[in-house]
């Protein structure tokens, strides 16, 4: 089944990306600064900083990510709702997931001017927690090398985030990367609720050895 959005979406990040690699005043405008969007009412930023990245690396590593993770959500999506229906779903839920992982980062940084952030780390969370709540058992390979069911990856990632947040101590928006999480297992339980009774059989059935 062909995954058209993940793949129409992944081209718009990879192009506008690159456009603020040379472009400093278009990476501004559409930079994540909650500051300017308490200001000036620049709401549009929510969505815009989800399609520009710092780097190359920092693009690759969400596009690569939103590759292999989106494509097998759309998939699902398609299948359910039928095409037309199911790519707007998706859509919808990518760009939400985007908005909704910063809206704790806005309330923390809005009376902060010096606060921005930037990137589809949110959205590419989401979409790799929807997955994990599909197919848990799935294995996860860190650098094609360490491999883990999803569910327990994913797991490791929500504690690690979370303990990250409070800590506070480098660049990362690891608000982001939590609340996309979060975002991302509620919207497919909301969709599918007998996806919940489906992830406890699965992972009941788990065994390492």
């Amino acid at each position: 089944m062909e995954t058209y959005a993940t793949y129409l979406i992944i081209g718009l990040t990879v192009l506008s990306s690159y456009k603020g690699f040379k472009d400093p005043s278009f990476v501004r405008r559409w930079m994540f600064t909650p500051y300017k969007i308490k200001q000036n009412r620049e709401y549009d930023r929510f969505i815009l900083s989800g399609f520009i990245h710092k780097d190359q690396i920092h693009l690759f590593f969400n596009m690569f990510t939103f590759f292999f993770f989106g494509r097998l959500v759309e998939q699902f999506l398609t299948y359910r709702y039928g095409l037309s229906l199911g790519i707007l779903i998706y859509v919808f839920f990518y760009l939400s997931s985007i908005v909704v992982s910063d809206i704790p980062t806005f309330r923390k940084h809005k009376d902060n001017p010096t606060y921005h952030a930037l990137g589809a780390s949110g959205g590419a969370s989401a979409v790799v927690f929807a997955s994990i709540m599909l197919v848990p058992l799935a294995d996860i390979c860190l650098f094609g090398l360490f491999c883990v069911p999803g569910f327990i990856l994913g797991v490791l990632f929500i504690i690690y985030s979370v303990v990250m947040a409070r800590k506070d101590m480098d660049a990362i928006n690891h608000d982001a990367h939590l609340y996309g999480a979060l975002f991302g297992i509620i919207f497919i339980l909301i969709l599918t609720p007998e996806s919940a009774v489906d992830f406890i059989r699965q992972i009941s059935n788990y065994r390492p050895f």
